[in-house]
């Protein structure tokens, strides 16, 4: 059974990055150009993810062949 709270915890960057498979760094340059997983910004040094979040661009990305 999936747990709802798990879904809207916040997580920090390293954690979002690891979670993804990705470096930190990926991360952030993909939500300077806008195509990253939604985020919070909590201060102007603080960003945290949502695992849904995280989930759900994951998922928009699943695709059948090269030509979707």
């Amino acid at each position: 059974m999936e747990d709802p709270m798990r879904n809207n915890y916040l997580i920090n960057e390293q954690a979002a990055a690891r979670h993804l498979g990705f470096s930190k760094r990926f991360l952030q340059a993909r939500r300077l150009k806008g195509e990253g997983p939604q985020f919070v910004r909590i201060s102007q040094r603080a960003v945290r993810y949502r695992i849904k979040d995280l989930e759900k661009w994951v998922e928009d990305r699943i695709r059948k062949n090269n030509n979707d």
